[in-house]
């Protein structure tokens, strides 16, 4: 079973950087301007995202 994660960040660009450094993949496919999509070392998706919207 694998869990997908779905992590919300300030600076997407900042926080896509840093999982680079850490060893991340981003593929080819964005679906969305304020999302993206990368992969763990291991291959595993997982998000960073910026809300758009107001805040709950």
């Amino acid at each position: 079973m694998m869990m997908h994660l779905d992590i919300e960040v300030n600076d997407l660009s900042s926080a896509v950087e840093q999982a680079l450094a850490l060893g991340a993949t981003v593929p080819d496919f964005q679906p969305q301007d304020d999302v993206r999509i990368l992969c763990d070392p291991a291959g595993h998706p997982f998000c960073l995202f910026v809300r758009s919207g107001p805040s709950v």
